[in-house]
């Protein structure tokens, strides 16, 4: 019934305002999450996050890919992990002038030649750093949140990679790196 925006008769506006009805399921290495996904744009050299999208978790990664995408930085580079590829997300990346650097993934009866994991793992050392992000936010609390709605969950990680960028720019500071 939820699914068809409608709400059970029997429950109670109280039981109604507990009830997220805007997160979804989604399955990750046979465990089973209800909520939402976090997508993020990184600065591979400095490690800041430029850009996020959060979206319910049942949405497919590739489909943030243009929402975090953003053409005017100064690396031509483009690394995403095996959520992402696709033949026109590649030829629209070719035709604009970037390096496509998103991992292969292997299909069904039919695995990736070694040329395709060397490759892979080259990559995977560039995108490792952005993994470390996801690695500060787990120390801070982590990705997972207690909110109802699609709008809170939105704030809460938005004010999560603000408070990440923060933490880096104190590290800036201290390091004395200029950045920016």
């Amino acid at each position: 019934m939820i699914e068809q925006d409608a709400m059970p008769a029997d429950w109670k506006p109280s039981k109604r305002r507990q009830k997220d009805i805007d997160a979804t399921w989604t399955k990750k290495h046979g465990k089973s999450h209800f909520g939402y996904k976090l997508s993020i744009n990184v600065d591979k050299k400095y490690k800041i996050i430029r850009k996020i999208e959060t979206d319910t978790a049942s949405t497919h990664d590739s489909q943030h890919f243009n929402k975090v995408f953003d053409a005017n930085t100064t690396s031509r580079d483009v690394y995403a992990d095996r959520g992402y590829p696709s033949a026109e997300r590649e030829a629209w990346l070719k035709e604009n002038g970037f390096r496509n650097r998103i991992q292969r993934k292997g299909k069904r009866n039919e695995l990736l030649s070694g040329c395709q994991q060397r490759r892979n793992k080259r990559i995977a050392k560039s995108r490792a750093r952005v993994e470390h992000i996801f690695a500060g936010i787990e120390q801070m609390g982590g990705k997972l949140l207690r909110t109802i709605g699609q709008k809170r969950a939105d704030f809460a990680m938005t004010m999560m990679a603000a408070c990440y960028n923060l933490k880096r720019l104190v590290y800036f500071q201290k390091a004395g790196i200029k950045a920016f």
